[in-house]
């Protein structure tokens, strides 16, 4: 395959003994972050370089208010206290538009002596590769980006995770709420319609919500979706009225692909069962909350971090999995979930681990009534979209093998579009 599965090796010594130490506070600019991203102890990661030198920069679109870069900035503190980086030493910035500002941001961390430097929003792309022209001798990564391995640059690099195959597990413990309520009568099997808040058009966000409804299939073949667009990865208004609209149309559990509260607070005021995503959101609604599903950006961090401060070449394109602990759900709210969840869970995870099942298993899902045997997705991001690469081999599309970021965007049957603006 593609690099991102030749360094999978390379990195496995260091990313299975990943779940690192938090930071006491962090590096500039980020305040103490919520608990219910799971930071939990874990011994330091060993290396031949003095870590206590190298400095870090970390750029966020949003703060800690977002789940999203609360994720990111969690595991930026865990990567760095694993690693010995003095708090000092690693700087994270906030609230980082997607814009110049992004450059300029990356320009003052560059001044400030940091040799890597890492963004964690979809529209830094273009302004961290400015920067990675202009700084050849820095390394540059980015979160969610697609054109590292079409730059061509040595310093400038993508990073992504497996995220499907945990949006998958949510998706199973979401079916099997659904059935639960079919079985106490309070919705019928035509009734099993899931709603979905996401924030854009985009493939990450058609993988994630695909991927998600295909799990909650897997436990409930009736289920269905209606899915809405914000237009905003952080909104909390737009993200409650979504919610609200989807619960008014019929929607019989919630999930969604955005980072404010708002969704999950609708849930909970409704008593609408709901799957977060980036973290837990039980202390807040704990009769509604099921599980969330979320990437651990902490070993791409030590990997990445490690290997610059070596000299050693990063991947163009990495991409985590549940084996490098990338991929994470949170525990099981026993409150609202259906009883053996977490033992269904387990089981499917351990088909996903062992190869044995696939999250887009071409023979689960249709097109306009057909199935599909082949298809041409868009992995080299042209101008006009174009198909370049066959991704439907031994019977399943093959995601984030090709480059890290998701590049599913087919539409199946069983998911209605309530817009698409944006």
């Amino acid at each position: 395959m593609k690099k991102s599965f030749k360094v999978i090796a390379l990195i496995l010594a260091i990313a299975m003994v990943v779940v690192f130490a938090a930071c006491s506070k962090g590096g500039n600019d980020a305040t103490d972050t919520d608990a219910t991203n799971e930071v939990t102890d874990a011994a330091p990661v060993d290396t031949d370089v003095d870590m206590s030198s190298v400095k870090v920069g970390f750029i966020c679109l949003h703060d800690e208010n977002s789940t999203y870069d609360r994720n990111f900035i969690n595991g930026a503190k865990e990567a760095c206290a694993q690693l010995g980086i003095p708090e000092e030493n690693y700087f994270i910035k906030t609230n980082i538009p997607e814009g110049q500002e992004c450059y300029d941001t990356a320009a003052d961390l560059v001044d400030a002596g940091c040799s890597i430097i890492f963004a964690d929003s979809f529209g830094h792309e273009d302004f961290m590769i400015e920067a990675a022209k202009a700084y050849p001798d820095v390394q540059f990564c980015h979160s969610t980006g697609t054109k590292a391995h079409t730059e061509g640059l040595a310093n400038y690099h993508n990073a992504f995770a497996s995220i499907y195959e945990g949006r998958f597990l949510a998706g199973v413990a979401a079916g099997m709420k659904l059935n639960e309520m079919i079985e106490a009568g309070k919705i019928t099997e035509d009734q099993a319609k899931i709603g979905y808040v996401g924030a854009f058009t985009y493939a990450e966000v058609v993988s994630g919500y695909t991927s998600f409804f295909l799990g909650a299939r897997y436990m409930c073949p009736s289920a269905t979706m209606e899915v809405t667009f914000t237009g905003s990865w952080y909104d909390e208004t737009a993200e409650k009225e979504a919610a609200n609209k989807l619960i008014a149309n019929g929607c019989a559990l919630i999930s969604q692909h955005a980072d404010s509260m708002g969704a999950p607070t609708a849930c909970e005021t409704a008593g609408v069962p709901d799957v977060s995503y980036n973290g837990s959101t039980k202390d807040a609604c704990p009769n509604t909350f099921i599980i969330s599903s979320r990437i651990d950006w902490a070993p791409y961090y030590v990997y990445a971090i490690t290997a610059a401060a070596n000299g050693e070449e990063i991947a163009a394109d990495w991409t985590g999995t549940l084996a490098t602990g990338s991929v994470q759900l949170t525990e099981v709210n026993e409150q609202a979930a259906a009883a053996g969840t977490q033992e269904k869970i387990d089981e499917v995870k351990a088909q996903l681990e062992a190869g044995t099942l696939h999250v887009f298993d071409a023979s689960t899902f249709t097109k306009e009534g057909a199935a599909l045997d082949s298809y041409m997705a868009d992995v080299d991001t042209d101008a006009a979209y174009e198909g370049d690469t066959e991704v439907i081999i031994d019977g399943y599309f093959h995601e984030s093998e090709f480059r890290s970021a998701p590049y599913f965007d087919i539409q199946i049957d069983g998911i209605t579009l309530l817009d698409t603006a944006f």
